[in-house]
């Protein structure tokens, strides 16, 4: 007999990190209860399950929590297997190639669009400059990873690299309104803009995503 499902997430909407948790949740049709953290005024579950960076996601399975959108996500992928589809790949080399990726995805960038919102002037034009060439190095080295034809893209073929992009750059239309500038060039970054606008069309997706005007605001909260 099947182990009844008992799955908790500690998020916040506005997190990427805990959104890639729920979309993992949902595309592999796991039931969980939602519980949405305001982290100006932690709560003490929080505080007791995740001691050491006092953040979300934080994941609690059957009474255990685990912290780390990354660590999250590879240990669904992992308990639920036979729940498709799988979120990494079962070859070792490809699985290692998709977590490098992920890696980059879950560190490098959200840092790089942190400059970018939170520096102006010169500076502001330089993290703009680093996002851009490092767009670009993605769509070279990852060129056999990104998906060519979106319109294949469906819930039942997504994957790690997926829910990462997407929640990166779903919001990209509010970041350029908030900037005066885009993240993602549609002409230079062709593949990673097609990408990104194919997976948030998914219904699933884009019935969580907030309204323009919201995102708007909050990004001019967060980088005032």
């Amino acid at each position: 007999m099947e182990e009844k499902i008992n799955v908790r997430l500690h998020g916040s909407w506005a997190s990427i990190y805990s959104k890639r948790v729920e979309y993992a949740l949902k595309v592999k049709g796991i039931p969980y209860e939602y519980i949405e953290e305001d982290l100006k005024d932690k709560s003490q579950a929080l505080l007791e399950y995740n001691p050491v960076h006092k953040k979300v996601p934080i994941l609690v399975h059957n009474g255990k929590p685990l912290a780390e959108s990354l660590v999250i996500l590879e240990y669904i992928d992992e308990v639920w297997p036979t729940h498709t589809p799988r979120l990494l790949p079962d070859d070792p080399y490809d699985r290692a190639r998709v977590l490098f990726w992920a890696n980059l995805l879950t560190h490098q960038l959200p840092e790089i669009a942190k400059k970018v919102f939170f520096c102006s002037g010169e500076a502001q034009e330089e993290a703009l400059k680093e996002m851009h060439e490092k767009l670009s190095l993605i769509e070279h080295e990852m060129v056999d990873l990104i998906p060519k034809d979106v319109s294949y893209i469906k819930k039942e073929t997504l994957g790690i690299l997926d829910l990462q992009i997407v929640t990166l750059f779903a919001a990209h239309k509010a970041q350029e309104e908030v900037l005066g500038k885009a993240l993602i060039d549609p002409e230079k970054h062709k593949l990673i803009y097609n990408w990104v606008n194919a997976v948030k069309e998914l219904p699933f997706i884009k019935e969580t995503i907030p309204p323009h005007e919201t995102l708007v605001a909050a990004l001019r909260n967060w980088s005032a």
